[in-house]
């Protein structure tokens, strides 16, 4: 199977580093009718699916030697801990969006998505976790990087935190918008996805790479 679109155009095969394809469905961004993304949704997959693209990322992110994985919610957290375990880690470190009554609003930052717009909400790291993050090589891991809103909360709760990752590991790289503002809030700090993806624009023979 070609990686690209698929199926009549409602899905778009994806390559792995391995060079098996995952079919993705294609859906349509909200207020762009000509405008759509291959989706992918971590705890709708198959495990098989889930252990696949944990091992790759794991693989990828063994020799930074990261001490501590933090995971971005929601979709972030059963990757993170895949991957945690693969590495030999104990635990990892969740971002949450709860606010319990023992945070500190400095340690937290306004978060949105590309898949939830309207959704305010803010990202919190639990100050029971800061031991855990402080002076360790913390990797981040989330679901998809598509336009970087996510990440950049991520990355700037750590701050707040005085942490510096040495590492960005995602399931998919969702088009390029993402890498201007996470190369500006997170320097050179690698960015690892075991999928990348383009952003799709409906053209004249159906779904097209944008």
């Amino acid at each position: 199977m070609p990686e690209g679109v698929q199926r009549g155009g409602t899905a778009f095969a994806a390559a792995l580093p391995d060079g098996r394809r995952i079919l993705l469905p294609i859906r349509v961004l909200p207020g762009a009718g000509d405008r759509a993304v291959a989706s992918l949704i971590v705890n709708q997959a198959s495990f098989a699916v889930l252990d696949a693209l944990a091992d790759m990322l794991a693989d990828a992110l063994r020799p930074l030697a990261p001490s501590v994985i933090v995971a971005v919610p929601t979709l972030g957290l059963p990757l993170a801990e895949g991957i945690a375990r693969r590495l030999g880690h104990a635990r990892m470190v969740p971002l949450g969006t709860s606010r319990k009554f023992w945070y500190d609003d400095a340690l937290s930052e306004p978060l949105n998505s590309i898949t939830t717009p309207e959704q305010a909400k803010r990202l919190y790291i639990d100050p029971r976790m800061l031991p855990l993050v402080k002076n360790g090589r913390v990797a981040v891991v989330d679901d998809v990087l598509s336009s970087g809103s996510s990440m950049r909360s991520a990355l700037r709760v750590l701050r707040h935190a005085g942490v510096v990752p040495v590492a960005i590991a995602v399931a998919m790289l969702q088009g390029e918008a993402w890498r201007a503002p996470i190369t500006e809030e997170a320097g050179g700090c690698p960015v690892l996805g075991a999928i990348a993806t383009p952003l799709l624009k409906n053209g004249s023979e159906g779904w097209e790479a944008a």
